[in-house]
Protein backbone atom coordinates (compact mmCIF):
# COMPACT_ATOMS: atom_id res chain seq x y z
CA UNK A 1 0.00 0.00 0.00
CA UNK A 2 2.77 2.36 -0.16
CA UNK A 3 3.71 1.88 -4.02
CA UNK A 4 1.28 3.69 -7.13
CA UNK A 5 -0.17 0.24 -8.18
CA UNK A 6 -2.34 1.36 -11.54
CA UNK A 7 -5.95 1.18 -10.64
CA UNK A 8 -6.88 -0.25 -13.93
CA UNK A 9 -4.97 -3.27 -12.35
CA UNK A 10 -6.59 -3.10 -9.21
CA UNK A 11 -10.16 -1.80 -10.01
CA UNK A 12 -11.24 -2.36 -13.75
CA UNK A 13 -9.78 -4.77 -15.77
CA UNK A 14 -10.11 -8.39 -15.52
CA UNK A 15 -7.90 -11.20 -14.95
CA UNK A 16 -8.18 -12.60 -18.22
CA UNK A 17 -6.44 -9.11 -19.65
CA UNK A 18 -4.22 -8.63 -16.80
CA UNK A 19 -2.64 -12.03 -17.79
CA UNK A 20 -1.68 -11.09 -21.64
CA UNK A 21 0.08 -8.06 -20.70
CA UNK A 22 1.41 -9.33 -17.74
CA UNK A 23 5.40 -10.34 -17.20
CA UNK A 24 4.77 -13.92 -17.19
CA UNK A 25 2.98 -13.68 -20.29
CA UNK A 26 5.49 -11.61 -21.99
CA UNK A 27 8.58 -13.07 -21.12
CA UNK A 28 7.08 -17.11 -21.63
CA UNK A 29 6.37 -16.01 -24.71
CA UNK A 30 9.87 -14.63 -25.90
CA UNK A 31 11.26 -18.07 -25.01
CA UNK A 32 8.15 -19.59 -27.14
CA UNK A 33 9.56 -17.67 -29.71
CA UNK A 34 13.50 -18.64 -29.12
CA UNK A 35 11.87 -22.19 -29.94
CA UNK A 36 10.18 -21.40 -32.72
CA UNK A 37 13.24 -19.50 -34.35
CA UNK A 38 15.81 -22.70 -33.30
CA UNK A 39 13.22 -25.18 -34.68
CA UNK A 40 13.06 -23.25 -37.75
CA UNK A 41 16.71 -23.01 -38.00
CA UNK A 42 17.15 -26.67 -37.25
CA UNK A 43 14.50 -27.54 -40.09
CA UNK A 44 16.55 -25.30 -42.56
CA UNK A 45 19.62 -27.42 -41.76
CA UNK A 46 21.25 -25.14 -38.96
CA UNK A 47 23.55 -27.54 -36.72
CA UNK A 48 21.09 -27.57 -33.69
CA UNK A 49 20.39 -30.83 -31.84
CA UNK A 50 16.60 -31.85 -30.97
CA UNK A 51 18.65 -32.04 -27.49
CA UNK A 52 18.98 -28.82 -27.67
CA UNK A 53 15.44 -27.71 -28.10
CA UNK A 54 14.03 -30.32 -26.10
CA UNK A 55 16.06 -28.10 -23.15
CA UNK A 56 14.40 -24.97 -24.73
CA UNK A 57 10.79 -26.52 -24.47
CA UNK A 58 11.51 -27.75 -21.15
CA UNK A 59 12.62 -24.64 -19.58
CA UNK A 60 9.66 -22.18 -21.24
CA UNK A 61 7.88 -21.74 -17.62
CA UNK A 62 9.98 -21.29 -15.07
CA UNK A 63 11.82 -18.10 -15.43
CA UNK A 64 13.82 -17.37 -12.51
CA UNK A 65 12.81 -13.51 -12.56
CA UNK A 66 15.39 -12.30 -9.90
CA UNK A 67 18.17 -13.77 -11.55
CA UNK A 68 16.51 -11.76 -14.65
CA UNK A 69 16.55 -8.61 -12.36
CA UNK A 70 19.89 -8.81 -11.33
CA UNK A 71 21.68 -9.54 -15.02
CA UNK A 72 19.60 -6.87 -16.50
CA UNK A 73 21.27 -3.99 -13.38
CA UNK A 74 24.45 -5.33 -15.18
CA UNK A 75 23.82 -5.19 -18.47
CA UNK A 76 21.28 -2.74 -19.12
CA UNK A 77 19.48 -4.15 -21.86
CA UNK A 78 15.96 -6.79 -21.10
CA UNK A 79 16.45 -9.23 -24.12
CA UNK A 80 19.96 -9.82 -23.00
CA UNK A 81 19.04 -10.19 -19.33
CA UNK A 82 16.86 -12.94 -20.41
CA UNK A 83 19.21 -14.69 -23.19
CA UNK A 84 21.49 -15.31 -20.18
CA UNK A 85 18.85 -16.42 -17.87
CA UNK A 86 17.37 -18.64 -20.06
CA UNK A 87 20.88 -19.96 -20.84
CA UNK A 88 21.43 -20.84 -17.04
CA UNK A 89 18.38 -22.85 -16.91
CA UNK A 90 19.47 -24.45 -20.54
CA UNK A 91 23.46 -25.38 -20.70
CA UNK A 92 23.10 -27.72 -23.70
CA UNK A 93 20.81 -25.08 -25.95
CA UNK A 94 22.51 -21.90 -24.07
CA UNK A 95 25.32 -21.59 -27.22
CA UNK A 96 22.07 -21.08 -30.45
CA UNK A 97 19.30 -19.34 -28.32
CA UNK A 98 18.77 -16.06 -30.18
CA UNK A 99 21.04 -17.14 -33.01
CA UNK A 100 20.91 -14.50 -35.80
CA UNK A 101 17.93 -12.40 -33.96
CA UNK A 102 17.95 -8.97 -32.63
CA UNK A 103 16.16 -7.89 -29.46
CA UNK A 104 13.00 -6.59 -31.64
CA UNK A 105 12.70 -10.35 -32.66
CA UNK A 106 10.91 -11.29 -29.62
CA UNK A 107 10.38 -7.81 -28.42
CA UNK A 108 7.97 -6.72 -31.43
CA UNK A 109 6.57 -10.30 -32.33
CA UNK A 110 5.35 -10.74 -28.38
CA UNK A 111 3.84 -6.72 -28.68
CA UNK A 112 2.16 -8.50 -31.84
CA UNK A 113 1.19 -11.17 -30.36
CA UNK A 114 -0.36 -9.70 -26.95
CA UNK A 115 -2.32 -7.43 -29.29
CA UNK A 116 -3.57 -10.43 -31.49
CA UNK A 117 -4.65 -12.15 -27.74
CA UNK A 118 -5.98 -8.81 -26.07
CA UNK A 119 -8.13 -8.23 -29.69
CA UNK A 120 -9.56 -11.88 -28.89
CA UNK A 121 -10.49 -11.06 -25.52
CA UNK A 122 -12.16 -7.35 -26.48
CA UNK A 123 -14.18 -9.60 -29.19
CA UNK A 124 -15.43 -11.73 -27.22
CA UNK A 125 -16.32 -8.80 -24.31
CA UNK A 126 -18.28 -7.40 -28.12
CA UNK A 127 -20.08 -10.12 -28.38
CA UNK A 128 -21.46 -10.69 -25.24
CA UNK A 129 -22.26 -6.43 -25.24
CA UNK A 130 -23.97 -7.31 -28.79
CA UNK A 131 -26.13 -10.10 -27.19
CA UNK A 132 -27.37 -8.28 -24.29
CA UNK A 133 -28.39 -4.84 -26.26
CA UNK A 134 -30.22 -6.94 -28.55
CA UNK A 135 -31.73 -9.04 -25.77
CA UNK A 136 -32.79 -5.62 -24.56
CA UNK A 137 -33.81 -3.81 -27.93
CA UNK A 138 -36.29 -7.35 -28.78
CA UNK A 139 -38.15 -6.59 -25.22
CA UNK A 140 -38.52 -2.76 -25.57
CA UNK A 141 -38.67 -2.58 -29.41
CA UNK A 142 -42.79 -1.75 -28.86
CA UNK A 143 -42.46 0.46 -25.99
CA UNK A 144 -43.20 4.10 -27.31
CA UNK A 145 -41.03 6.56 -25.90
CA UNK A 146 -40.04 10.57 -25.71
CA UNK A 147 -36.68 10.80 -28.57
CA UNK A 148 -35.00 13.94 -28.47
CA UNK A 149 -32.80 16.18 -30.73
CA UNK A 150 -30.67 18.23 -29.39
CA UNK A 151 -32.04 17.09 -26.10
CA UNK A 152 -34.98 18.79 -26.88
CA UNK A 153 -38.52 16.48 -27.22
CA UNK A 154 -38.97 15.37 -30.52
CA UNK A 155 -40.68 13.01 -32.28
CA UNK A 156 -41.45 9.79 -30.77
CA UNK A 157 -39.56 6.38 -31.09
CA UNK A 158 -39.47 3.22 -29.02
CA UNK A 159 -37.05 2.43 -26.16
CA UNK A 160 -36.01 -0.87 -28.45
CA UNK A 161 -35.31 1.71 -31.41
CA UNK A 162 -33.18 4.05 -29.16
CA UNK A 163 -31.24 0.55 -28.32
CA UNK A 164 -30.59 -0.14 -31.55
CA UNK A 165 -28.43 2.47 -32.46
CA UNK A 166 -26.07 1.42 -29.43
CA UNK A 167 -26.37 -1.87 -30.78
CA UNK A 168 -25.73 -0.47 -34.43
CA UNK A 169 -22.13 1.23 -32.83
CA UNK A 170 -20.94 -2.00 -31.61
CA UNK A 171 -21.63 -3.76 -34.45
CA UNK A 172 -19.49 -1.86 -36.15
CA UNK A 173 -16.74 -1.95 -34.13
CA UNK A 174 -16.90 -5.66 -34.11
CA UNK A 175 -16.60 -5.70 -38.14
CA UNK A 176 -13.56 -3.03 -37.54
CA UNK A 177 -11.88 -5.60 -35.15
CA UNK A 178 -12.49 -8.31 -37.35
CA UNK A 179 -10.79 -6.67 -40.38
CA UNK A 180 -7.66 -5.29 -38.31
CA UNK A 181 -7.62 -9.24 -36.44
CA UNK A 182 -7.52 -10.89 -39.93
CA UNK A 183 -4.54 -8.58 -41.27
CA UNK A 184 -2.30 -8.48 -37.91
CA UNK A 185 1.20 -9.54 -38.77
CA UNK A 186 4.14 -11.22 -37.19
CA UNK A 187 7.16 -8.73 -37.65
CA UNK A 188 8.96 -12.32 -38.00
CA UNK A 189 12.74 -12.32 -38.45
CA UNK A 190 13.91 -9.31 -40.00
CA UNK A 191 17.61 -8.86 -38.27
CA UNK A 192 18.76 -5.30 -37.23
CA UNK A 193 17.50 -2.78 -40.13
CA UNK A 194 15.09 -5.05 -41.47
CA UNK A 195 17.35 -6.62 -44.26
CA UNK A 196 17.67 -9.84 -43.21
CA UNK A 197 21.44 -10.04 -43.31
CA UNK A 198 22.56 -12.22 -40.43
CA UNK A 199 20.18 -14.78 -41.20
CA UNK A 200 21.38 -14.58 -44.97
CA UNK A 201 24.47 -14.84 -43.40
CA UNK A 202 23.75 -17.69 -41.62
CA UNK A 203 22.09 -20.10 -44.16
CA UNK A 204 24.90 -18.78 -46.69
CA UNK A 205 23.59 -16.58 -49.06
CA UNK A 206 20.42 -18.61 -49.42
CA UNK A 207 17.32 -16.53 -49.78
CA UNK A 208 14.65 -19.02 -50.11
CA UNK A 209 15.59 -19.93 -46.80
CA UNK A 210 16.03 -16.76 -44.91
CA UNK A 211 12.33 -16.13 -47.21
CA UNK A 212 11.07 -19.62 -45.16
CA UNK A 213 12.37 -19.19 -41.78
CA UNK A 214 10.29 -16.44 -41.86
CA UNK A 215 7.47 -18.28 -43.10
CA UNK A 216 8.07 -20.89 -40.38
CA UNK A 217 8.28 -18.74 -37.53
CA UNK A 218 4.78 -17.21 -38.27
CA UNK A 219 3.13 -20.70 -38.34
CA UNK A 220 4.49 -21.98 -35.00
CA UNK A 221 3.35 -19.17 -33.42
CA UNK A 222 -0.10 -19.28 -34.77
CA UNK A 223 0.12 -16.31 -38.03
CA UNK A 224 -0.82 -16.54 -41.48
CA UNK A 225 1.93 -14.21 -42.68
CA UNK A 226 4.82 -11.92 -41.76
CA UNK A 227 5.29 -8.48 -42.74
CA UNK A 228 6.43 -7.79 -46.24
CA UNK A 229 9.13 -4.89 -45.75
CA UNK A 230 10.06 -3.62 -41.84
CA UNK A 231 13.23 -1.69 -40.47
CA UNK A 232 14.32 -3.12 -37.26
CA UNK A 233 10.56 -3.01 -36.18
CA UNK A 234 7.35 -3.54 -37.54
CA UNK A 235 5.43 -0.35 -38.42
CA UNK A 236 4.39 1.58 -35.40
CA UNK A 237 1.04 2.07 -37.53
CA UNK A 238 0.33 -1.05 -36.34
CA UNK A 239 -0.23 0.21 -32.84
CA UNK A 240 -2.12 3.23 -33.61
CA UNK A 241 -4.50 0.76 -36.07
CA UNK A 242 -5.19 -1.63 -33.10
CA UNK A 243 -5.59 1.27 -30.43
CA UNK A 244 -7.96 3.09 -32.99
CA UNK A 245 -10.28 -0.24 -33.03
CA UNK A 246 -9.94 0.41 -29.13
CA UNK A 247 -11.01 4.40 -29.54
CA UNK A 248 -14.01 3.29 -31.58
CA UNK A 249 -15.37 0.84 -29.06
CA UNK A 250 -14.22 3.42 -26.24
CA UNK A 251 -16.61 6.24 -28.09
CA UNK A 252 -19.48 3.50 -28.54
CA UNK A 253 -19.67 2.60 -24.80
CA UNK A 254 -19.39 6.44 -23.99
CA UNK A 255 -22.38 6.95 -25.70
CA UNK A 256 -24.12 4.42 -24.48
CA UNK A 257 -23.42 5.63 -21.17
CA UNK A 258 -24.31 9.46 -21.43
CA UNK A 259 -27.47 7.99 -22.86
CA UNK A 260 -27.99 6.23 -19.46
CA UNK A 261 -27.18 8.96 -17.76
CA UNK A 262 -29.72 11.28 -18.98
CA UNK A 263 -32.06 8.81 -18.88
CA UNK A 264 -31.54 8.03 -15.26
CA UNK A 265 -31.74 11.82 -14.53
CA UNK A 266 -35.10 11.64 -16.34
CA UNK A 267 -35.81 8.42 -14.28
CA UNK A 268 -36.93 6.74 -17.12
CA UNK A 269 -34.25 4.47 -16.91
CA UNK A 270 -31.61 3.24 -14.36
CA UNK A 271 -28.27 1.06 -14.17
CA UNK A 272 -28.45 -1.93 -11.78
CA UNK A 273 -28.31 -0.82 -8.43
CA UNK A 274 -27.83 -3.27 -5.06
CA UNK A 275 -29.42 -3.93 -1.81
CA UNK A 276 -26.67 -2.19 0.05
CA UNK A 277 -25.08 0.44 -2.58
CA UNK A 278 -24.34 3.46 -1.33
CA UNK A 279 -25.06 6.48 -3.62
CA UNK A 280 -24.07 9.74 -2.26
CA UNK A 281 -22.05 9.44 1.50
CA UNK A 282 -24.11 12.73 2.59
CA UNK A 283 -27.53 12.22 0.59
CA UNK A 284 -28.36 8.99 1.37
CA UNK A 285 -31.29 8.71 -0.68
CA UNK A 286 -29.22 9.37 -4.35
CA UNK A 287 -28.82 6.29 -6.62
CA UNK A 288 -26.20 7.97 -8.90
CA UNK A 289 -25.61 6.17 -12.08
CA UNK A 290 -21.83 5.64 -10.84
CA UNK A 291 -21.08 3.10 -13.30
CA UNK A 292 -21.99 4.62 -16.47
CA UNK A 293 -20.05 7.48 -14.83
CA UNK A 294 -17.34 5.12 -15.05
CA UNK A 295 -17.77 4.24 -18.09
CA UNK A 296 -17.68 7.35 -19.67
CA UNK A 297 -14.64 8.20 -17.19
CA UNK A 298 -12.29 5.47 -18.81
CA UNK A 299 -13.83 5.53 -22.18
CA UNK A 300 -12.07 9.29 -21.93
CA UNK A 301 -8.96 7.70 -20.74
CA UNK A 302 -9.13 5.59 -24.14
CA UNK A 303 -9.76 7.98 -26.47
CA UNK A 304 -6.56 10.31 -25.41
CA UNK A 305 -4.20 7.31 -25.00
CA UNK A 306 -5.17 6.77 -28.76
CA UNK A 307 -3.45 9.62 -29.48
CA UNK A 308 0.08 7.75 -28.14
CA UNK A 309 0.74 5.50 -31.09
CA UNK A 310 0.06 8.28 -33.36
CA UNK A 311 2.73 10.56 -32.12
CA UNK A 312 5.02 7.38 -31.97
CA UNK A 313 4.15 6.30 -35.79
CA UNK A 314 4.83 9.48 -36.69
CA UNK A 315 8.21 10.64 -34.70
CA UNK A 316 10.19 7.29 -35.91
CA UNK A 317 13.63 7.77 -37.71
CA UNK A 318 14.60 5.70 -40.34
CA UNK A 319 14.74 1.93 -39.57
CA UNK A 320 14.00 2.59 -35.92
CA UNK A 321 14.69 4.56 -32.74
CA UNK A 322 13.86 3.99 -29.16
CA UNK A 323 11.62 6.62 -28.11
CA UNK A 324 8.64 4.45 -28.77
CA UNK A 325 9.80 1.50 -26.03
CA UNK A 326 9.01 3.98 -22.95
CA UNK A 327 5.22 4.91 -24.50
CA UNK A 328 4.40 1.45 -25.84
CA UNK A 329 5.04 -0.11 -22.40
CA UNK A 330 2.55 2.13 -20.92
CA UNK A 331 -0.15 3.35 -23.76
CA UNK A 332 -0.54 -0.37 -25.34
CA UNK A 333 -1.18 -2.17 -22.18
CA UNK A 334 -3.37 0.47 -20.64
CA UNK A 335 -5.87 1.00 -23.45
CA UNK A 336 -6.67 -3.08 -23.74
CA UNK A 337 -7.09 -3.05 -19.92
CA UNK A 338 -9.31 0.21 -19.79
CA UNK A 339 -11.04 -1.02 -22.77
CA UNK A 340 -12.02 -4.63 -21.27
CA UNK A 341 -13.07 -2.48 -17.95
CA UNK A 342 -15.54 -0.46 -19.80
CA UNK A 343 -17.00 -3.65 -22.10
CA UNK A 344 -17.60 -5.68 -18.58
CA UNK A 345 -19.08 -2.47 -17.50
CA UNK A 346 -21.43 -2.10 -20.68
CA UNK A 347 -22.71 -5.60 -20.36
CA UNK A 348 -23.27 -5.75 -16.54
CA UNK A 349 -25.40 -2.21 -17.21
CA UNK A 350 -27.36 -3.09 -20.07
CA UNK A 351 -27.77 -6.72 -18.46
CA UNK A 352 -29.48 -5.19 -15.27
CA UNK A 353 -31.02 -1.81 -17.28
CA UNK A 354 -34.24 -1.04 -15.30
CA UNK A 355 -36.95 0.17 -17.41
CA UNK A 356 -40.08 2.47 -15.64
CA UNK A 357 -42.45 2.52 -18.65
CA UNK A 358 -45.04 4.22 -16.25
CA UNK A 359 -42.33 7.64 -16.10
CA UNK A 360 -42.04 7.22 -19.70
CA UNK A 361 -45.71 7.57 -20.43
CA UNK A 362 -45.89 10.40 -18.32
CA UNK A 363 -43.31 12.33 -20.04
CA UNK A 364 -44.66 11.06 -23.43
CA UNK A 365 -47.95 12.56 -22.49
CA UNK A 366 -46.61 15.55 -21.23
CA UNK A 367 -45.03 16.38 -24.81
CA UNK A 368 -47.33 14.22 -27.33
CA UNK A 369 -50.31 17.12 -27.34
CA UNK A 370 -47.36 19.67 -29.14
CA UNK A 371 -46.70 17.04 -31.42
CA UNK A 372 -49.99 15.55 -32.27
CA UNK A 373 -51.24 19.08 -33.66
CA UNK A 374 -50.52 18.44 -37.27
CA UNK A 375 -52.26 15.04 -37.62
CA UNK A 376 -55.13 17.19 -35.79
CA UNK A 377 -55.03 20.37 -38.49
CA UNK A 378 -55.02 17.44 -40.88
CA UNK A 379 -57.69 15.03 -39.92
CA UNK A 380 -59.98 17.96 -38.96
CA UNK A 381 -59.64 19.67 -42.84
CA UNK A 382 -59.57 16.49 -44.12
CA UNK A 383 -62.75 14.60 -42.19
CA UNK A 384 -64.52 17.61 -40.83
CA UNK A 385 -64.17 20.36 -43.49
CA UNK A 386 -62.58 22.65 -41.33
CA UNK A 387 -60.86 25.81 -42.62
CA UNK A 388 -56.64 25.29 -42.52
CA UNK A 389 -55.67 28.59 -41.59
CA UNK A 390 -58.19 29.06 -38.92
CA UNK A 391 -57.69 25.56 -37.64
CA UNK A 392 -53.93 26.60 -37.47
CA UNK A 393 -54.60 29.90 -36.40
CA UNK A 394 -56.98 28.12 -33.27
CA UNK A 395 -53.88 25.72 -32.76
CA UNK A 396 -51.27 29.06 -32.59
CA UNK A 397 -53.46 30.10 -29.75
CA UNK A 398 -54.28 27.47 -28.05
CA UNK A 399 -50.54 26.35 -28.05
CA UNK A 400 -49.13 29.46 -26.61
CA UNK A 401 -51.83 29.41 -23.44
CA UNK A 402 -51.05 25.51 -22.67
CA UNK A 403 -47.29 26.27 -22.70
CA UNK A 404 -47.92 28.96 -20.47
CA UNK A 405 -49.59 26.85 -18.11
CA UNK A 406 -46.52 24.14 -18.21
CA UNK A 407 -43.69 26.69 -18.22
CA UNK A 408 -45.36 29.58 -16.19
CA UNK A 409 -47.70 27.89 -13.98
CA UNK A 410 -46.06 24.39 -13.78
CA UNK A 411 -49.14 22.47 -14.31
CA UNK A 412 -49.87 19.79 -16.85
CA UNK A 413 -50.19 20.28 -20.79
CA UNK A 414 -53.98 21.10 -21.42
CA UNK A 415 -54.00 21.68 -25.09
CA UNK A 416 -55.97 18.66 -26.04
CA UNK A 417 -59.15 19.61 -23.74
CA UNK A 418 -58.50 23.43 -25.21
CA UNK A 419 -59.05 21.18 -28.54
CA UNK A 420 -61.67 19.46 -27.82
CA UNK A 421 -63.66 21.66 -26.09
CA UNK A 422 -63.31 24.59 -29.13
CA UNK A 423 -65.96 23.90 -31.77
CA UNK A 424 -63.87 24.94 -34.46
CA UNK A 425 -62.27 21.69 -34.59
CA UNK A 426 -65.77 19.73 -34.34
CA UNK A 427 -63.86 16.61 -32.39
CA UNK A 428 -64.95 13.82 -30.48
CA UNK A 429 -63.15 12.75 -27.39
CA UNK A 430 -63.04 9.42 -29.62
CA UNK A 431 -61.85 10.97 -32.55
CA UNK A 432 -58.99 12.61 -30.75
CA UNK A 433 -57.86 9.53 -28.28
CA UNK A 434 -57.44 8.01 -31.76
CA UNK A 435 -55.49 11.03 -33.89
CA UNK A 436 -53.12 11.05 -30.65
CA UNK A 437 -52.26 7.37 -29.65
CA UNK A 438 -49.04 7.76 -29.67
CA UNK A 439 -48.68 4.43 -31.86
CA UNK A 440 -49.32 6.49 -35.02
CA UNK A 441 -46.45 8.76 -34.14
CA UNK A 442 -43.40 6.12 -33.81
CA UNK A 443 -43.12 5.39 -37.55
CA UNK A 444 -41.67 2.25 -38.63
CA UNK A 445 -39.43 2.57 -35.52
CA UNK A 446 -40.78 -1.34 -34.09
CA UNK A 447 -40.46 -2.73 -37.63
CA UNK A 448 -36.85 -1.05 -38.11
CA UNK A 449 -35.51 -2.61 -34.63
CA UNK A 450 -36.91 -6.14 -35.78
CA UNK A 451 -35.73 -5.87 -39.16
CA UNK A 452 -31.91 -4.90 -37.97
CA UNK A 453 -32.10 -7.87 -35.28
CA UNK A 454 -33.06 -10.06 -37.48
CA UNK A 455 -31.47 -9.48 -40.63
CA UNK A 456 -28.36 -8.15 -39.36
CA UNK A 457 -27.45 -8.76 -35.45
CA UNK A 458 -28.76 -12.18 -34.85
CA UNK A 459 -27.09 -14.13 -37.32
CA UNK A 460 -24.09 -12.83 -36.35
CA UNK A 461 -24.50 -13.83 -33.19
CA UNK A 462 -25.67 -17.41 -34.98
CA UNK A 463 -22.13 -17.34 -36.30
CA UNK A 464 -19.92 -16.55 -33.04
CA UNK A 465 -20.19 -18.80 -30.22
CA UNK A 466 -20.69 -16.39 -27.08
CA UNK A 467 -18.07 -16.98 -24.48
CA UNK A 468 -20.03 -15.78 -21.05
CA UNK A 469 -16.88 -16.15 -18.53
CA UNK A 470 -14.92 -13.34 -20.72
CA UNK A 471 -16.51 -10.37 -18.86
CA UNK A 472 -14.70 -9.19 -15.35
CA UNK A 473 -16.69 -9.35 -12.26
CA UNK A 474 -17.52 -5.52 -11.38
CA UNK A 475 -15.09 -5.02 -8.20
CA UNK A 476 -16.02 -1.83 -7.35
Amino acid sequence: MDAYVSPLSERYAGERMKHIFSPDFKFTTWRRLWVALAEAERELGINISEEQIEELRAHIDDIDYEFAAAREREVRHDVMAHVLTYGERCPKAKPIIHLGATSCYVGDNTDIIQMKEGLLQVRALLLQAISATADFAEKHKDLPTLAFTHYQPAQPTTVGKRASLWLSDLVSDLHDLDYRLSSLKLLGCKGTTGTAASFLELFEGDHEKVKRLDKLIAEKMGFADTVPVSGQTYSRKTDYNVLTVLCSIAQSVAKFSNDIRLLSNLKEAEEPFESKQIGSSAMAYKRNPMRSERMASLARYILCDSLNPAFTAATQWFERTLDDSANKRISVPEAFLATDGILSLYINVVKGLKVYPKIIERDLRRELPFMATENILMYCVKEKGGDRQELHEAIRRHSVAAAAVVKEEGGENDLLSRILADPVFKLSKEELDDIVDVRQFVGRAPEQTEEFLCEVVRPLLAANKLDESAASEIKV
